[in-house]
């Protein structure tokens, strides 16, 4: 089949995987918080940059290839990580591990992932960072990360920017209920994708494996809660410079830092060893009256020599290479590879990988680029 011209953007994928998701669970990857007002200006804001096309520089042959954090990746975006994968799409944290280890491109798992650090780890290869909402008992915390380690993750990536639970509106309306139940309403969602229904019999009910070996005792007590406010956040606390600093030491490999949106949050960083700062409004799930990542990142970047990561609102090359060109070293995406399984099932996120290179390659010719490092300068506003 020719998935280009079936699927030739981002947004055929994401129309194509709403319908294949059941509902509560499109609504739980697809929606943010409050009016989702972020989440519009995450796109507004990345629509704001614009490069100037630049001629009578010869043939251009674009080079993705990418050195980040001491490894090299085939191209310079990854995989974020977004909490039950495996009940968005079942078996996605397997699928895309395994993706991202034949691709070259890294791939995160969530602490609130549907598998456990184990069930990835034969997977992986080089490519595993690991994200933890960072764990309040200093028991769990550690053998945690002992996990992490043997499970063969290279990179620790502590996410601060959710104290709380966000509101999500859109996902309570959805049904979704953590952990997941069969109630009539979920059923009649589940009936009408039969892809979904089969692959999750032969998966099994998706659950947060690894939450569940700390909070068995919990569970009951948030069985009946929506699915913004489950038993993770009884296990997780707020962090402060002082965590940070325990995390650190109690981490050998490389230590990064998501959810950084306020220069004042991001200077102190070097100092306290980390070795990255993840800049991102955690796509607008977290709070409606954030200004957009993107507006961000050049303070965020004035103030540290850390290497930046971005994510939030990223739609296509064209959005990688307007990061790039603001500061970033390097981009994830989480919503956009669900989509491309939600559509496609397995042969998603190569085809995703593929879209996004070739738009890549593309837009840097327009402009001249042969290197993300040789892009020119930005121009703001339409």
């Amino acid at each position: 089949m020719n998935f280009e011209s079936k699927y030739p953007a981002i947004c055929d994928l994401r129309e194509k995987a709403r319908k294949r998701i059941p509902h509560f669970a499109w609504e739980y990857l697809d929606s943010a918080t409050g009016d989702e007002s972020t989440l519009k200006l995450n796109r507004k804001g990345l629509d704001e940059v614009r490069f100037v096309p630049r001629g009578l520089r010869g043939e251009i042959t674009p080079k993705l290839e990418t050195s980040f954090l001491g490894q090299k990746y085939s191209a310079p975006f990854g995989i974020a990580p977004v909490g039950m994968s495996g009940l968005i799409w079942p078996g996605a944290e397997k699928v895309l591990s395994s993706f991202a280890a034949t691709a070259k491109i890294p791939y995160t798992l969530s602490t609130v992932a549907t598998a456990t650090p184990e069930d990835v780890s034969p997977h992986l290869g080089d490519m595993g960072w690991f994200q933890i909402y960072p764990p309040r008992d200093e028991a769990i915390r550690n053998d945690m990360l002992s996990r992490v380690k043997h499970a063969g993750f290279r990179v620790l990536v502590v996410t601060i920017d959710v104290p709380a639970p966000s509101r999500r509106e859109r996902q309570i309306r959805g049904g979704l209920r953590q952990p997941p139940q069969l109630t009539p309403r979920i059923l009649s969602h589940v009936i009408r994708c039969p892809a979904w229904a089969i692959k999750t019999a032969l998966n099994g009910k998706p659950r947060m494996k690894m939450i569940e070996t700390y909070g068995k005792a919990a569970m009951e007590e948030f069985s009946s809660r929506p699915s913004n406010n489950h038993v993770g956040y009884l296990l997780r606390t707020a962090p402060d410079h002082e965590y940070i600093k325990m995390l650190r030491d109690s981490w050998d490999g490389l230590l990064v830092v998501k959810g950084v949106m306020c220069p004042d949050d991001a200077e102190p960083l070097e100092k306290l060893g980390i070795d990255a700062a993840w800049v991102s409004n955690h796509a607008g799930r977290q709070f409606a009256g954030s200004p957009s990542a993107i507006d961000m990142l050049p303070a965020i970047r004035a103030v540290t020599n850390l290497p930046l990561i971005f994510d939030s609102g990223i739609e296509g090359g064209l959005d990688i290479m307007r990061a790039i060109g603001l500061g970033a070293d390097f981009v994830m995406m989480g919503r956009a590879w669900h989509y491309a399984l939600g559509a496609m099932g397995g042969a998603g996120p190569a085809h995703l990988l593929s879209m996004l290179n070739d738009d890549l390659k593309s837009n840097m010719i327009q402009i001249a680029a042969s290197k993300l490092e040789e892009l020119p300068p930005l121009v703001y506003g339409s």
